[in-house]
């Protein structure tokens, strides 16, 4: 068997397409908010991507959802696309760092767990653990200058996690389409009600975008949007959950380098120490869901699959 048609190559390849890609989003963000309203952008970028995922779909076969699925993905799209994404995107365009924004982001597998609660889904102690480290990561970073110096985009930040968070796992209790029709549904609405969103807030275009923006859109789209999700789903169904939500401690990583690098950023001394704690506390909590899953599965004669919404995957 050749190499790349080996199941262990496809995985590297899937992993390192979440590290990279979803990474680099808020980077992206970044530049495309210096050429759009940050609505109309977050706007542009799920409806077009949306409707091209769902014309891809349907040319290979696939049915249309029912109509409860489709409102039960509108739902989860409003939650986690249009209030989660779409405030990460008004955060930067408010001069947020991309690299913060992702370290703020990284928090939303900690709100997960506290929301799993609300509908009866006990938290391990490592689970409670590392809620409680990241916390204190979340407290420090609040310290920093550039938290300090944008608080509205920082609360933007915090409330999109949550929104974030709560969509998650609201949606792993809900009748929602198949496979990839789920992301192309939720893509579709949240890009609407985006659209709408800025119209009604008044946002329009003072000038054509230049390349670098319209560069930045495409990029959110096709590789952002619908190769980062199909990467996804490909690991959720190959591999351990643990291993395919391990994007929740690099992405930040990748977030930081890439401001760095490309944008100019800085960091300051504590907010590399409450990086280093949110990841900390993140690696504690996915490690607590791997332990609770394999003694799920190993009390079932049948495998846990679990769907999208599980991991709690950051906004970007």
């Amino acid at each position: 068997m050749r190499l790349k048609d080996s199941l262990g190559f496809k995985l590297a390849l899937a992993l390192f397409t979440l590290y990279v890609i979803w990474g680099s989003t808020y980077y992206f963000i970044r530049v495309g908010v210096g050429a759009w309203p940050p609505l109309m952008m977050a706007g542009v970028r799920f409806f077009l991507a949306g409707a091209l995922l769902l014309t891809v779909l349907l040319l290979k076969g696939d049915r249309l959802p029912t109509l409860r699925q489709t409102v039960n993905a509108g739902a989860i799209g409003i939650l986690l696309l249009a209030i989660g994404n779409g405030l990460v995107t008004v955060a930067e365009h408010m001069q947020m760092p991309s690299g913060i924004a992702a370290v703020v982001v990284a928090t939303v597998p900690l709100f997960t767990v506290a929301f799993g609660s609300l509908w009866g889904i006990r938290a391990t102690g490592l689970e409670w653990l590392g809620i409680a480290i990241g916390l204190a990561g979340i407290i420090l970073l609040n310290t920093s200058g550039n938290l300090t110096e944008h608080p509205l985009g920082a609360m933007l930040l915090i409330v999109g996690s949550i929104s974030w968070a709560f969509g998650s796992i609201w949606g792993s209790k809900l009748q929602l389409p198949q496979g990839l029709m789920a992301g192309a549904m939720e893509m579709l609405v949240a890009g609407t009600v985006l659209l709408c969103a800025s119209r009604i807030s008044g946002e329009r275009l003072v000038r054509m975008p230049d390349m670098a923006g319209i560069l930045a859109v495409g990029y959110l789209i096709l590789f952002g949007s619908i190769i980062a999700i199909s990467a996804y789903m490909f690991l959720l169904k190959h591999a351990r959950p643990a291993l395919a939500t391990s994007y929740a401690y690099v992405n930040p990583v990748v977030a930081v380098l890439l401001g760095m690098g490309f944008a100019g950023e800085r960091l300051t001394g504590t907010e590399w120490t409450a990086l280093g704690i949110i990841i900390l506390a993140v690696m504690i909590v996915m490690v607590g869901k791997s332990i609770t899953a394999g003694r799920h599965s190993a009390g079932n004669l049948e495998p846990v699959v679990k769907t999208r919404r599980d991991s709690g995957k950051p906004a970007g």
